[in-house]
């Protein structure tokens, strides 16, 4: 029996195959990791919904209209409502907490809409909005005016309402929202949501059990279209009071003192702050009014200045004091600061 010859071309044929089979493995490999990196494509989404995309929380709400939703890489996410009836939309967490919130972007505003920090809690049932920008109607208009924080670069003026069998997480309820409106509208920066929630609770806006949490667009009758990206940053600024928040400083003997601030009777042109000391009796109050106000009387303290920042000290009348003030077309509630 003769023994049949292995060519050198049958060798290069099998090292061909073997060669071949590489390159597709390597091809495999290659389009597996495509896929991979694909993972993070945009997702566009365009009825009601909840979920996680890339890491963070998105809510989806809409009663009626057009809303597209697209959902990027990290917090980043985009949208354009529309012929809409009410829509809110956005990214952030599940469960929502004390964060301190990074966000950038863009926003477009054609009529009534917000660029908020939304959230909900249960027990109690509470939807409340940390408001950093808003269209041609302040969402506070008719809510009862409880006081004000000072934090992130503006004062903040805080609200309460009551909606009555409306949406809510748990079908239709009757609830409270709480308002925090800030003063000086902007698209970007941080939001020290801790001060918001402090300042609440020190005016008996007790907030339960955190559900979600997101930085919102919302549009009611409006067209609205924004570009955010949230995150969630460290630190914070340290707030000032203005009703809510007390702001501490040192007093003379060591130690520190508060103030807080809060809204008292009112009228069609000018309306009384009440201010209460608390850590020492010997303090200076600090009061900075807004833009055109003016004072017009003062009980329980001794008190300089007509505007701008008005300087009180104890008259021996005890740590409860209190002003008036013209609004001269400026309704805000001043805050203030003691040391």
């Amino acid at each position: 029996m003769n023994d049949v010859p292995v060519h050198p071309t049958s060798r290069r044929r099998r090292r061909l195959r073997m060669l071949i089979a590489g390159v597709s493995a390597a091809v495999v490999a290659i389009t597996g990791t495509t896929l991979a990196t694909n993972a993070f494509a945009d997702t566009t989404i365009t009825s009601n919904q909840t979920g996680t995309n890339n890491g963070y929380f998105y809510s989806y709400w809409k009663d009626n209209g057009n809303v597209t939703m697209t959902l990027g890489n990290g917090g980043q996410y985009s949208v354009s409502m529309n012929s809409i009836n009410n829509s809110v939309v956005g990214k952030g967490w599940k469960p929502g907490s004390a964060h301190t919130v990074n966000y950038s972007g863009s926003w477009n505003c054609g009529g009534n809409c917000y660029l908020a920090l939304y959230g909900w809690t249960r027990n109690p049932l509470i939807e409340y909005y940390v408001v950093e920008n808003y269209g041609n109607y302040n969402p506070s208009s008719g809510a009862q005016h409880l006081g004000s924080v000072n934090t992130d670069g503006s004062t903040y003026d805080i609200y309460r309402t009551q909606r009555v069998n409306q949406p809510s997480i748990d079908g239709t309820q009757t609830f409270y929202q709480y308002w925090s409106v800030r003063q000086a509208k902007r698209t970007g920066g941080t939001i020290t949501t801790a001060n918001h929630f402090n300042a609440w609770k020190n005016l008996g806006l007790n907030l339960g059990s955190h559900d979600y949490q997101i930085m919102a667009t919302e549009g009611y009758q409006s067209n609205v279209s924004s570009n955010i990206t949230v995150s969630e940053g460290s630190g914070g600024t340290t707030p000032t009071t203005g009703g809510g928040q007390p702001t501490t400083g040192s007093g003379g003997g060591g130690g520190s003192c508060s103030v807080s601030v809060s809204r008292g009777q009112e009228w069609s042109d000018r309306f009384n702050v009440n201010l209460a000391v608390s850590g020492k009796s010997a303090w200076t109050v600090r009061i900075n009014l807004g833009g055109g106000q003016t004072l017009q009387n003062k009980w329980n303290a001794n008190v300089s200045g007509t505007s701008g920042t008005l300087t009180a000290t104890p008259n021996g009348a005890g740590n409860n004091f209190g002003i008036t003030l013209y609004k001269n077309g400026n309704n805000n509630t001043p805050s203030a600061s003691c040391s």
